[in-house]
């Protein structure tokens, strides 16, 4: 077998299309490479090489019958956050360790329904909630450019996977940028869809019923090396809940606005108006603008047409941290109550923020839902005269580790200033808060050779449109590079 571990699901597809390898050999292959180097990374928390190898069995038949597919036989891994019966789902949780689900995420049964190999559940922080993959069950997850630092979170287990090439896709998501912030620590692809378009049941909090129904702002996405594989696993996810809206509806995404590079128009930001970016990061982002106009794209840094990012931070803020209390236990919501009726006028921007969504009542959500439509407006105007919106996913590289029990008391240093930790999230709420698509692709490398990624906002409904732009700069300017694992 000639492929490496590094190979693409495309290239995978295609040497099981021609009879190159079996479907048992690269199942194999990836759980000796899992078993010899996981070690000091420690991405795939849970394995499930049986079922992994049963179902490369059943692929190999298939494809022994004349059936052929983009994931039929290709391996891969899940984020431990989604149902896989079997196993535990714990969201990090030690209290969840035991919990069994009953059945397999809808997600889970799409992508085994096309012939996917899953080969094990990717390592999370505590409910998601974090940029880092850590928790008192399975440890802590390494960057594999530089074991000191993180991979991302919330899906930072899968980032790590397919960094140090465990298979070629997975599954993630995100609601922090817990998709594109692992993407770009890791020098990986992933893809926020356009808000419910991939049904979240079995996405879902450790005995809690999987019911169909998405938690406001939350998404399931998918993630990979290349941005041409993004498209096939989204393909194979996207679409109605058969239980819910799939009584009634299908799925016809519009094709991308482009199908060259000359055909694009790109609003390029090179940060966030409420954080610095770090040099290395605005730099790769200047380079690419640069690339991007020498190919033929139209290229504009300003726009009166963006909406206000800074007042759309505080309402995704607040959005997301009402969203999120919704699942914090009776005690620590009145703790929050608590510290939120403490908080003094010149507390920590971010922090207020938090604290104060996350004890909204009923009626302030309403009004603040009143203004996220008028931002959707806003953005769709936007998108009448550009096609992309390009822009940083963070304010850094991966940073260090940093394991601080209160978040709050987190810094993160951009260009040897400290800023408030959850600054993280600002870029990524960008596309959060109005539900767009966006589309995290790595972009350059910092002087300490740690990846940087951009991401790519495009307009409700039309996912084919970043993922095009993002495919055609990975053919035009190169994708991924492997650490030196």
């Amino acid at each position: 077998m000639s492929l490496t571990p590094y190979a693409s699901a495309a290239e995978l597809a295609r040497a099981l299309d021609k009879r190159e390898v079996s479907a048992a050999e690269l199942t194999e292959a990836a759980i000796a490479r899992i078993d010899a180097l996981d070690g000091p990374i420690n991405a795939v928390c849970v394995k499930t090489y049986e079922r992994a190898r049963a179902s490369a069995k059943a692929a190999d038949e298939r494809r022994a019958k004349g059936e052929r597919g983009a994931l039929l036989g290709v391996p891969m891994t899940v984020k431990e956050s989604f149902n896989l019966t079997g196993t535990p789902t714990t969201w990090g949780f030690a209290a969840a360790r035991e919990f069994l689900p009953e059945a397999d995420a809808l997600a889970v049964e799409r992508v085994e329904r096309a012939g996917a190999v899953i080969l094990g559940k990717t390592n999370v922080p505590p409910g998601l909630g974090d940029w880092q993959s850590y928790n008192e069950i399975y440890g802590v997850t390494n960057n594999p450019y530089d074991l000191g630092r993180s991979p991302g979170g919330s899906s930072g287990g899968s980032s790590a996977a397919l960094a140090a090439g465990f298979g070629a896709l997975s599954l993630g998501s995100d609601i922090g940028g817990s998709l594109r912030v692992p993407a770009h620590f890791c020098g990986v692809y992933a893809h926020k869809p356009t808000y419910d378009l991939c049904p979240t049941r079995g996405h879902t909090p450790p005995g809690l019923p999987a019911l169909p129904g998405t938690l406001d702002l939350l998404v399931i996405g998918p993630m990979a090396r290349s941005a041409w594989d993004l498209e096939a696993l989204l393909d194979a996810i996207a679409g109605p809940d058969e239980l819910d809206m799939g009584v009634g509806y299908r799925l016809a995404l519009p094709p991308a606005r482009a199908d060259n590079l000359a055909g694009f128009r790109v609003l390029l930001l090179d940060k966030h108006p409420l954080v610095d970016t770090q040099d290395c990061v605005a730099e790769a982002l200047a380079a690419l603008g640069a690339g991007l106009e020498r190919a033929g794209v139209r290229v504009a840094r300003h726009s009166h047409l963006l909406p206000d990012l800074r007042d759309g931070a505080q309402l995704y803020i607040h959005l997301v941290c009402a969203t999120s209390s919704a699942r914090v236990p009776d005690k620590a919501y009145a703790e929050m109550v608590a510290a939120a009726e403490r908080l003094s006028p010149d507390h920590d921007f971010l922090v207020a923020l938090q604290l104060r969504g996350a004890t909204t009542s009923y009626r302030d959500w309403f009004l603040a839902n009143a203004r996220r439509n008028r931002f959707r407006a806003q953005w769709r105007a936007l998108f009448r005269e550009f096609d992309a919106v390009v822009m940083p996913v963070t304010p850094t590289p991966a940073f260090p580790h940093d394991h601080e029990p209160e978040q709050f008391r987190r810094k993160l240093i951009v260009n040897g200033k400290p800023q408030e930790y959850y600054a993280n999230v600002l870029s990524s709420g960008v596309a959060t808060l109005p539900g767009l698509p966006a589309t995290a692709l790595p972009i350059g490398r910092s002087p300490a050779g740690l990846p940087i990624g951009a991401q790519i906002v495009g307009p409700w409904l039309e996912d084919r449109t970043p993922l095009k732009l993002a495919q055609l700069i990975e053919r035009e300017f190169g994708g991924f590079v492997a650490p030196a694992v």
